[in-house]
């Protein structure tokens, strides 16, 4: 019972921190009023998630766009004699993934929700092949990197590759929206934007029968967040003696990892699902700055701090 109770007491509690993130994320309720997104000083700070800069309700800036951005003017701000290098957002990142590395696409993004909430629809389940899961690393080179640097208008400024031809919480978050509050807008509706509605309808189709798939197979962000998995102050532990290799974590990660095989897998974003819900041996726990929390035999429902 006790094990039970406190299983339930971390799903709630990782819902409720989802539910709480995306709400901070998009919290400028006043949208319907003035017909415009919002501008004020919160967008000069980047959302832990995926979250689309021109969302009418967004209240924080998108470190892929903030990303892409800077990519695009960093041609013209070098010839101008800028030193700007956009480390703000390049900090914030580093400094979230190297405390947690992707736990916050488990827990703090808003796409990363809307995912999970889609998959409890009823239907046949599918796993993704394995390899899938590195296309997100040259959609991140490609779209992020490479062609805002590199292709250019007339006066040395890129554009956000990403945002405009690919990212489907940017048309859901955003291009919909914003169509619906100003229909002025419908008359600049093309093959552009009718793409875009393809790739997110797909995905969407996708999330009902797959786990978070645009997580584990397109998210740049999530690229970016997984670099630090292994190297991060927040890491998974695995004990092999304690371990039966009985393949629950596996089947009940959303992520489709083999904490067995791979603890700190690329993939992982420590929901702790495994931990808490599947691992009846108490073979998985989480270690945080040379500490670690584990359920061995016998105590099963009560955590117990050890240093290493």
């Amino acid at each position: 019972m006790l094990k039970l109770h406190r299983n339930r007491i971390t799903y709630m509690l990782r819902r409720w921190i989802q539910v709480i993130a995306t709400f901070l994320s998009n919290s400028y309720l006043l949208f319907p009023f003035t017909g415009n997104i919002y501008q004020g000083t919160l967008k000069s700070f980047c959302t832990p998630g995926l979250n689309c800069y021109s969302c009418p309700a967004a209240t924080g800036t998108c470190p892929l766009g903030a990303l892409q951005n800077f990519m695009a003017t960093l041609r013209p701000g070098l010839q101008a004699g800028n030193q700007h290098f956009g480390l703000f957002v390049i900090g914030t990142l580093g400094l979230l993934g190297s405390i947690a590395g992707r736990m916050p696409c488990g827990w703090l993004c808003p796409f990363g929700f809307l995912q999970e909430l889609i998959h409890k629809i009823p239907s046949r389940k599918f796993g993704i092949p394995r390899v899938l899961s590195y296309i997100k690393y040259p959609v991140l080179i490609l779209f992020v990197f490479l062609l805002p640097f590199l292709i250019a208008d007339e006066f040395g400024y890129g554009m956000t590759w990403f945002c405009k031809f690919i990212c489907p919480a940017g048309t859901l978050e955003a291009g919909i929206p914003m169509i619906i509050l100003k229909p002025e807008l419908q008359a600049l509706i093309g093959i552009l934007f009718y793409n875009k509605l393809l790739i997110l309808g797909l995905f969407l189709i996708w999330m009902v029968f797959s786990s978070r798939p645009f997580c584990r197979v397109a998210c740049p962000l999530g690229a970016i967040y997984s670099l630090f998995n292994k190297h991060s102050i927040f890491r998974m532990i695995h004990d092999p003696e304690k371990c039966t290799r009985c393949m629950e974590c596996h089947k009940n990660c959303p992520m489709g990892v083999k904490f067995y095989e791979s603890r700190n897998d690329i993939d992982c974003v420590r929901c702790l699902k495994c931990m808490n819900e599947s691992c009846k041996f108490g073979a998985i726990s989480y270690e945080i700055t040379g500490f670690k929390e584990f359920r061995g035999q016998g105590i099963e429902g009560k955590a117990v701090v050890r240093g290493q």
